[in-house]
């Protein structure tokens, strides 16, 4: 279920996988996505049982209604009944609440600042990292109060360079905005790569602790893969503090 969890200096990272949830195939098991296909009565019960699993209240977790862009959300609590906001970036000073980024290929980004007490969980997919939204949440974070050298990131499972074949034009388009992210795959075709487009903007930004997953999920059937599977599930990624 929790494929990988960090905790450091009282900010707490975690991971999920596919399994240990009620989905049945195509989502099985633990698909924590809203928008994919499946029953919602069985997402809603992933959801429990993910956030129970990391002692965390379900009712506090903010999730996002994530569309490949840039814009941040600044969030005090649970959205209740107001819509969703269309964002990829959600900030919060709320340390009794969770933050949770879907993703499915893409690279969830979580971010904490614990002396500040601010986080952030960031859907950075290949538009994304263009548009800059990694930037644009940590910028949300220091106009809180936070400090960049001070924030810890960590970016979970994601596609890897080696398997994201993309069209040379489009590697060329991307490496232009972020030169880190020019890769190449297996078979020697034009490939992204993601997680380290963002680690290297990360960088820029002043982000000293960082760690990026080793896990591809194009080539771990333990996690799920838009780009392998198409219909599917979705993992998340969760930052709190305490």
């Amino acid at each position: 279920m929790i494929g990988q969890r960090e905790s450091v200096s009282g900010a707490h990272f975690a991971f999920t996988d596919r399994w240990g949830g009620v989905s049945a195939a195509p989502y099985e098991q633990l698909n924590l996505g809203g928008a994919v296909g499946d029953d919602p009565g069985a997402v809603q019960a992933n959801r429990e049982l993910a956030a129970k699993s990391l002692g965390r209240d379900p009712g506090r977790v903010v999730w996002m209604n994530q569309v490949h862009g840039s814009a941040v959300a600044e969030v005090d609590g649970p959205w209740g009944e107001r819509p969703v906001p269309e964002v990829d970036a959600i900030v919060t000073a709320g340390r009794d609440l969770t933050l949770a980024v879907l993703t499915a290929d893409c690279v969830p980004v979580l971010l904490a600042d614990p002396v500040a007490g601010i986080t952030a969980a960031v859907h950075a997919g290949r538009p994304g990292l263009v548009a800059g939204v990694v930037p644009a949440a940590v910028r949300a974070m220091t106009g809180r109060g936070a400090v960049a050298e001070r924030i810890v990131a960590r970016t979970g499972p994601a596609v890897c360079g080696r398997c994201y074949e993309v069209p040379q034009r489009m590697r060329t388009e991307v490496a232009a905005v972020e030169p880190a992210a020019y890769a190449v795959t297996n078979r020697g075709t034009p490939a992204v790569d993601v997680a380290a487009g963002v680690h290297a903007q990360l960088a820029r930004l002043g982000v000293r602790d960082r760690a990026q997953s080793p896990v591809c999920t194009l080539e771990s059937h333990d996690h799920f893969s838009y780009r392998r599977d198409r219909t599917t599930g979705r993992l998340a990624g969760y930052v709190w503090l305490d």
